[in-house]
């Protein structure tokens, strides 16, 4: 097998969930060193047991403390960061605007952006003593246009695109790439909890009326995510920061 990534770090948040455990695999076969960042140490213990020889870091990415010590503990244990998947995030209620509560607004804001940014703000010192790094944010097809009943959700996609356009403007002249992914809905628990806040009498329901807004005509699989964001990470993409990169099987076409 090609490894690509022999003798890097990456760093990954949201990383006992679907896509970033799937991705923390592919970087392993690939030589990667990797830590992983969630907040349950039920799941960070399972995701280890899947995965192996990875560090598990437990961290709530809105607490800048706790982002700071994600960062430090990477680099005290493998002494540099040279990809950091930004992909911690929420989705939130399905309410409208006029009935959602400021507190359930707030909450998707601060772990989808202010979390994003905490992790930038750390991540990005390191990575230009370095003078190298690839960055990949997790945006959506939600920060693309708009989705009625998911105004957090929305507003908090728009805003890591602007954060991923900005960090990558910012952080050019040290030799730092910043992208981001914006995938349409994808295979696990996230479109799980969405469907059912659309519909809780009948979840499978709304599956198919995703689906219809999908030209394959199916949900993307986690592995497909996890193999963009590796050629994000690689030397394949070196010219590429500052871009947007839907993985959407067509949606916004």
């Amino acid at each position: 097998m090609n490894k690509r990534f022999e003798d890097k770090v990456v760093l990954i948040t949201g990383g006992s969930g679907d896509i970033g455990t799937t991705t923390a695999k592919m970087f392993l076969e690939e030589g990667a060193k990797v830590a992983i960042v969630g907040t349950s140490d039920e799941k960070l213990a399972k995701a280890k047991e899947s995965l192996g020889d990875v560090l598990t870091i437990k961290a709530n990415v809105v607490n800048e403390d706790e982002v700071k010590n994600y960062v430090d503990k990477t680099v005290e244990e493998y002494g540099k960061i040279d990809v950091f998947f930004n992909n911690a995030g929420i989705e939130g209620k399905m309410i409208p605007i006029e009935a959602l509560e400021m507190d359930d607004f707030k909450k998707v804001l601060d772990v989808n952006v202010v979390g994003a940014f905490l992790g930038l703000k750390y991540v990005i010192p390191i990575m230009k003593k370095q003078k190298s790094g690839s960055i990949i944010n997790t945006s959506s097809v939600a920060g693309l246009g708009g989705t009625a009943a998911m105004s957090p959700y929305v507003t908090s996609k728009h805003a890591v695109i602007g954060l991923t356009k900005t960090a990558a403007l910012e952080v050019a002249g040290d030799n730092i790439r910043v992208n981001c992914i914006n995938p349409s809905p994808i295979e696990g628990r996230m479109m799980d909890s969405i469907e059912s806040g659309f519909n809780s009498d009948d979840p499978d329901s709304m599956e198919q009326e995703f689906i219809k807004t999908i030209p394959l005509g199916r949900y993307g699989k986690v592995e497909e995510v996890a193999k963009l964001v590796m050629f994000l990470a690689s030397d394949d993409s070196e010219f590429i920061t500052g871009s947007i990169h839907r993985i959407d099987g067509g949606m916004l076409a």
